[in-house]
C-alpha cells in the first residue's frame, strides 16, 4: 500500500510537474509530468509535438476524419510518456516509481486534474513497472496504483 507523502513533498514534485508542464509546446492543454523514485526525480516530461517539430503539429487537424484505429487523436507526446523516455534514456530503472502529473492554465496556473482516461500513458507506465500515479483532483490529493489508473482509463467515458 502506499504512504501518503509528507505534505511539503507532494507540494514539491507537484511544483516540478508544473515546472514542466509551463515547458509545454502543446496549444491546447499544458502537461507535465515527473516520475520520483526514492525521493529523486528520475524522469521529466512535458507535452509537445514530437522532437518539438513544427512539422509535426496537428492541432487544426479534423479528427474526426482519422481512422479509428488511431486511438491518441492529439499530436503531442504526452508528459508522462516523456518523462518516461527521460528516465530510460538516462538509464534509471522505473520499477516502483511514481508519477505526479499536473496541466497548468495560459499564464502557469496549476489546474485540478480529471479522471483518469489515457491508456497510451497508463499501458507504457505498467509496462516499465511504475507504481502509480498521483493527481490533484478538486477533492484532495490521489494516489492510484498502476494497475487501477489502467483500468479507469479503459473504463473512461466523456
Amino acid at each position: 500500500m502506499w504512504e501518503v507523502a509528507d505534505p511539503k513533498h507532494l507540494e514539491k514534485y507537484f511544483r516540478k510537474a508544473q515546472e514542466e508542464a509551463e515547458k509545454s509546446g502543446c496549444k491546447k492543454r499544458f502537461c507535465g509530468a515527473v516520475i520520483i523514485k526514492g525521493g529523486e526525480i528520475i524522469g521529466r516530461g512535458f507535452n509537445s509535438p514530437p522532437k518539438n517539430l513544427e512539422s509535426q503539429r496537428r492541432c487544426g487537424q479534423d479528427k474526426s476524419k482519422l481512422d479509428e484505429k488511431v486511438t491518441d487523436k492529439t499530436c503531442c507526446i504526452h508528459a508522462e510518456e516523456r518523462a518516461i523516455f527521460d528516465a530510460l534514456k538516462r538509464g534509471k530503472d522505473l520499477e516502483g516509481g511514481v508519477i505526479y502529473f499536473t496541466s497548468v492554465d495560459q499564464i502557469g496556473n496549476r489546474l485540478y486534474s480529471g479522471e483518469p482516461f489515457c491508456t497510451i500513458c497508463s499501458k507504457r507506465a505498467l509496462d516499465v513497472g511504475i507504481k502509480g500515479w498521483v493527481l490533484e483532483h478538486e477533492s484532495g490529493t490521489i494516489f492510484y496504483s498502476a494497475e487501477e489508473y489502467n483500468e479507469l482509463s479503459y473504463n473512461h467515458h466523456h
